[in-house]
């Protein structure tokens, strides 16, 4: 049972006094194989189409590490962690880590309202909507296997927002935007899944990749790393 307390307070800060910040992200860890980088909401993870959308991530840390080459992606609007390779054959390591699964992802979401059930898993598969790319869409027929577990850790029942606690098994494309909308309870700010009163109640998709916990693909060491959100 999650009781009806407001939601804490924004933390002050997104990432570890420890992190070093660049323009639209901060720098947390870096070795001779791997970068760990904090990135903003509005900044896109890999260049786009169109020359309006070729700023990036990926192009901000090349022109710091000239090896380094992305592994995943956040959606533009989405914050936190992620992973980025230095040099092919290590980005062919990571790759094959995040297809094994063998990287531990864990996301904060607001959502619009309180979920029924305060824990449980979502295991619907999903597609692309061709008609309102590049949304995504549950497709019980054609739809890729998609499963994302939860938590309910919060809730303000004043502005009715429930704060979720989200471990994705699969990454799929807004796989935890979908799920969550599947729901009945988007997460709030979203311009692509929520309604006009969802949408209303914050000024950014409150969507953040708050944790990334895996071995070190060249020498197995341990690594975990933790970016409280910033909402």
């Amino acid at each position: 049972m999650i009781p009806s307390a407001p939601l804490p307070d924004p933390l002050p800060t997104a990432t570890p006094p420890s992190a070093q910040a660049r323009d639209g992200w901060r720098l947390l860890h870096v070795d001779d194989w791997l970068i760990i980088a904090d990135k903003d909401s509005g900044l896109l993870s890999v260049p786009g189409r169109g020359p309006d959308k070729q700023d990036s991530l990926g192009l901000r840390v090349q022109a710091e590490f000239a090896d380094a080459l992305m592994v995943h992606r956040l959606d533009m609007n989405t914050s936190g962690l992620l992973v980025i390779a230095r040099g092919a054959e290590m980005h062919s390591r990571l790759s094959r880590m995040f297809r094994e699964r063998r990287i531990d992802k864990e996301y904060v979401a607001l959502v619009d309202g309180l979920p029924a059930a305060t824990s449980g898993e979502i295991d619907l598969p999903l597609a692309a909507d061709w008609e309102r790319r590049p949304r995504q869409r549950v497709d019980l027929v054609n739809g890729k296997p998609s499963l994302t577990r939860y938590r309910v850790v919060g809730f303000d029942p004043e502005r009715g927002v429930a704060r979720v606690e989200l471990r994705p098994k699969t990454g799929r494309s807004h796989q935890l935007r979908v799920h969550l909308q599947s729901l009945g309870h988007p997460i709030i700010g979203d311009g692509f899944y929520a309604d006009a009163a969802a949408l209303a109640k914050a000024e950014r998709l409150c969507l953040h990749a708050s944790r990334l916990a895996f071995p070190h693909p060249q020498h197995g060491d341990w690594l975990e790393f933790v970016s409280a959100p910033p909402f």
